[in-house]
C-alpha cells in the first residue's frame, strides 16, 4: 500500500504516476487472443470443442446436453434455493428491472417551422449474448445485471455462455437464468466463447451486441471483435476511491475498500481522508480484516501492490484528485455528500453518504453494476438498456420543405466536391 501526502514536495509527481498506472492484460494476451479469434471464425465449432476440452477438461460432444444447459435445469436449480437466497436474487431482480425501465429511451416526431418532420425511432437490437464468468468469478448478481437491462430493451433472443469446468455448474447462476427469462445457455468459456457469438457458428448463433464481464482474454476479445459486434465496454480490474472524514467508523471503511480488492489481485482501493489519524486506524483495520478473509490471498495481494492512502488538507481537495482518478465507484462518506458530488465529475457510479457501502450497489440497490474502469468514467457510462437498443433517425418533406433547405445542402455539395451530391437535390428544386 503507498501513502501520499498533499503537502509533500513530490505528490504531483507520484499522483500522476498513480493516476496513469495500467493494471490491464499485456501485449501477448492480445497476440494469443487474436490466434483464438481466428480459429473459432475458420474452424466453428470444431476449435469450440478442442478448446473447451483444453482449458475446461469438458468434453462437449456430439448432442445437446454437452453443448447447452436446459431451462429446466435452471428452473430446477431455482426450485432448489434455499427460500431466503432465493428472495433476494428476486428482490434484486425487481429492484434492477424497475431501474432500468425508467431508463426506456422514448421515440420523437416533430415538423420544424419550415414544414419539414424530423424525429427518431429506438428499437432493441435482435440478439445479445452475454459472458458469464464460471469458477471464482460465477456472479449471480452480473448475469442479472446484464440479461435484465437486455430484456427490459426488449432483445428477442437472449444467448449466455459460461465455461463449465469439468462439466460442473453454479446453480445461483442457473438460478438467476430462469429469474431473468434466458433464452440459451451454451457450456463454452473465454475468448473462444466470445468468438462464436461474434462470428457465428453451426451451433451457436451469431448475435449484435455483446456484454458482461470477464478475464483479460475475455475482456480482449471483446475489444478486438468491437466492429463485428457492439460491445459493452473494454473492463479491467475493479477500483474503489473512498472519499472519508474522521467521523467515520475505520472498520466500515477497511471492509469498503477490501470489498474491491477481494475480487482481483489487480483490483485497486484508494482512501482519501483529511485526518491522517483516521488513515492510520483505517490500514490498520484493513490488515485486521484482510486476516480474517476466506479471500485474504487475492485483497492481500491487491492491496499490497495497488493500495493508497492519501491525505489531503480538506476534502474540497479530494474532488480534483478523484476527477482525475475517474474511478468505478466513488463513496463519499461525509457529512455533506451532495456538495462533494456537485464538482464530481468522473466517476462511474457514486456511493452518498456513511450508510451506502458499494457493494450494496453490487446486488439489490437498482442502478447496473457494469461500470467503466481504468479513467474511462471520463467518456463512458455504465451499463444501460441503451447498450441493447440503437437509433434510427427519419426525415420527411413535401416540395415546400425542400424548396425552403434544399438550396443550402445544394451550395454544401457544391463547396465540399460531390456535383452528384448537389445534383440529387437540384433536380427536385427545379
Amino acid at each position: 500500500m503507498k501513502r501520499y501526502n498533499i503537502t509533500d514536495a513530490d505528490f504531483e509527481d507520484r499522483f500522476t504516476r498513480l493516476v496513469e498506472a495500467r493494471r490491464e492484460s499485456a501485449a501477448d494476451v492480445g497476440r494469443d487472443v487474436a490466434e483464438i479469434l481466428a480459429r473459432v471464425r475458420a474452424l466453428g465449432d470444431d476449435a469450440l470443442v478442442d478448446y473447451t476440452m483444453r482449458f475446461d477438461k469438458h468434453a462437449l460432444g456430439e448432442n445437446s446436453d454437452g453443448w447447452q444447459i436446459a431451462p429446466e435445469d435452471c428452473k430446477a436449480a431455482y426450485d432448489a434455493l434455499d427460500a431466503d437466497l432465493r428472495d433476494a436474487l428476486e428482490l434484486a431482480a425487481e429492484r434492477i428491472r424497475a431501474y432500468h425501465q425508467a431508463q426506456l429511451p422514448n421515440d420523437r416526431d416533430y415538423t420544424d417551422a419550415v414544414g419539414v418532420r424530423l424525429g427518431a425511432k429506438w428499437y432493441p437490437v435482435e440478439a445479445a449474448g452475454l459472458y458469464v464468468p464460471g469458477g471464482r468469478a460465477a456472479y449471480p448478481s452480473s448475469l442479472l445485471m446484464n440479461a435484465i437491462p437486455a430484456k427490459v430493451a426488449g432483445v428477442e433472443r437472449l444467448a449466455i455462455v459460461t465455461p463449465t469446468p469439468n462439466g460442473e455448474t453454479n446453480p445461483l447462476v442457473l438460478a438467476a437464468a430462469h429469474i431473468a427469462g434466458v433464452d440459451e445457455i451454451w457450456r463454452v468459456g473465454g475468448a473462444q466463447a466470445v468468438a462464436a457469438l461474434a462470428y457465428g457458428t453451426e451451433r451457436i448463433a451469431r448475435v449484435d451486441v455483446i456484454t458482461g464481464p470477464g478475464n483479460a482474454w475475455v475482456a480482449e476479445a471483446k475489444r478486438q471483435l468491437y466492429g463485428v459486434v457492439g460491445i459493452d465496454m473494454v473492463a479491467g480490474p475493479s477500483e474503489i476511491l473512498v472519499i472519508a472524514d474522521g467521523k467515520n467508523d475505520p472498520d466500515w471503511i477497511a471492509a469498503d475498500l477490501l470489498s474491491q480488492a477481494e475480487h482481483d489481485p489487480t483490483s485497486q482501493s484508494i482512501l482519501i481522508t483529511d485526518d491522517a489519524a483516521f488513515a492510520g486506524q483505517v490500514e490498520d483495520r484493513v490488515d485486521v480484516q484482510c486476516s480474517m478473509l476466506a479471500t485474504q490471498k487475492v485483497a492481500r495481494a491487491s492491496w499490497d501492490a495497488h493500495g493508497a492512502i492519501i491525505i489531503v488538507e480538506n476534502l474540497e481537495q479530494a474532488i480534483p484528485l478523484a476527477n482525475r482518478l475517474a474511478a468505478e465507484h466513488v463513496e463519499l462518506a461525509v457529512d455533506d455528500p451532495e456538495a462533494l458530488m456537485a464538482g464530481l465529475r468522473h466517476a462511474g457510479s457514486v456511493f452518498l453518504g456513511r450508510m451506502v457501502p458499494e457493494a450494496v450497489g453490487d446486488y439489490v440497490a437498482g442502478p447496473n453494476h457494469v461500470l467503466p474502469t481504468g479513467r474511462r468514467a471520463r467518456f463512458a457510462s455504465g451499463l444501460s438498456v441503451l447498450d441493447f437498443m440503437k437509433r434510427t433517425s427519419f426525415i420527411s418533406m413535401d416540395k415546400a420543405g425542400l424548396d425552403a433547405i434544399g438550396p443550402a445542402a445544394v451550395k454544401l455539395a457544391h463547396a465540399e466536391g460531390l456535383p452528384a451530391h448537389a445534383a440529387s437535390i437540384e433536380l427536385r428544386l427545379k
